[in-house]
């Protein structure tokens, strides 16, 4: 008989089952839960895009492309970088790679650069795949402590560089904080990895999906418009709701970028190509009314916990980390489980984070059921600020 468990790789062992997969399994079994917990839009692909890949699939654009990406997609991400970054596309050093996801673009990276011993630094609170690429590769994933505020600063990441450090891998708009760092912040940044010769990384995600007043010159601030010489990885899932389409794509000094396809070629092999043709035309779609929507609900979220708990400000994304008041004397997991018993799901602060004092609200959904939701959460800390 085969003893499976003996065959599972160490690797994999080290991994632990995501906890925001955890609440799903919990809120299974709820009856019509208020669900501020999915990281998903809750609106729907835009009609030119959904159009474009139907087409595609009709033309029987269905087969494997080039592994770079379809060339329409391409020039169209290369103008678009040009433009909004100042990036020379037509560089020979400075190339660009379509991924599956921004987490394939994310994985080629570290495969591509990090060894057993080396060091990648993220800031504390993190997406949740981070230290997870840092494993896979027999490499250390370092936490850099950015409470209370979830700014990400070069004052704060410059103590933990040590010899083994090659990646600072930066992540605004913050997931789970929605947190935008500012131009200046990122510049930092920039000139501390420079100096140091460790590679920055920016996970731009969420770019497109920046309110107002987070943003600098109309934009969403970038380390990529003060030096070309770093990754910068950006993706449409998030901003054109078509998360499950796994379209991103990543750009940067071209000697790395061809490690990436090197090995894109004999693990993904390309995006899917129906989604690479249905965003051929993405650059042109206007989606300022869907994230003027969600800065009102940011708004919402702000006003409900005001004098209530604490947040560092979402100026992006559609996050907000919350703290838990020290005066109710519970964990952010204690927390989550006593907002589950009255149907309303979010996720604990130790998925993202070495400490449990927080959660994230995840607002991508209606206002009936985010306002339903922040009734819930903020009447469950009243009862304790009532009782003392």
């Amino acid at each position: 008989m085969h003893d499976f468990e003996l065959m599972i790789s160490q690797r994999s062992k080290a991994i632990d089952v995501s906890g925001i997969r955890r609440v799903f399994e919990l809120g299974a079994k709820l009856k019509d839960p208020i669900n501020l917990s999915i990281g998903q839009p809750d609106f729907p692909v835009p009609e030119t895009l959904k159009e474009a890949a139907i087409e595609a699939i009709r033309q029987d654009k269905n087969g494997y492309t080039l592994t770079q990406g379809v060339a329409e997609l391409r020039d169209a991400i290369n103008r678009h970088l040009t433009s909004d970054i100042g990036w020379d596309m037509n560089s020979s050093d400075t190339m660009m790679l379509v991924t599956s996801g921004t987490s394939g673009a994310l994985l080629l990276a570290v495969q591509a650069l990090l060894n057993p011993g080396d060091e990648i630094i993220a800031g504390d609170p993190y997406f949740v795949v981070y230290p997870s690429l840092a494993e896979l590769c027999g490499a250390t994933f370092v936490p850099c402590d950015t409470y209370p505020d979830c700014r990400m600063t070069a004052a704060r990441v410059e103590p933990l560089i040590t010899d083994r450090t090659k990646i600072v891998l930066v992540n605004s708009p913050g997931n789970p904080s929605g947190v935008v760092l500012t131009n200046d912040e990122l510049k930092d940044l920039v000139d501390l990895c420079k100096r140091k010769g460790v590679l920055l990384i920016s996970d731009e995600i969420y770019d497109e999906f920046t309110y107002e007043d987070a943003r600098e010159d109309g934009r969403c601030p970038s380390p990529a418009r003060f030096d070309d010489q770093m990754l910068v990885v950006r993706g449409f899932g998030k901003s054109y709701g078509c998360t499950g389409w796994r379209m991103g794509y990543v750009a940067g000094p071209a000697s790395i970028i061809r490690e990436m396809a090197k090995l894109q070629q004999y693990t993904f092999v390309c995006a899917p190509s129906m989604s690479q043709y249905g965003l051929v035309g993405v650059f042109d779609v206007d989606m300022t009314s869907y994230v003027e929507a969600y800065r009102r609900k940011r708004d919402m979220v702000i006003r409900a916990f005001d004098g209530v708990a604490n947040l560092a400000t979402p100026g992006g994304a559609f996050y907000a980390f919350v703290e838990v008041p020290e005066s109710m004397g519970l964990t952010a997991t204690q927390f989550v489980e006593k907002g589950i018993e009255q149907n309303v799901l979010t996720i604990p602060g130790n998925v993202f984070s070495k400490a449990d004092t927080h959660f994230r609200i995840s607002y991508a959904t209606s206002d009936d059921k985010l306002e339903a939701g922040l009734e819930v959460l903020t009447g469950l800390m009243a009862q304790v600020a009532s009782a003392t």
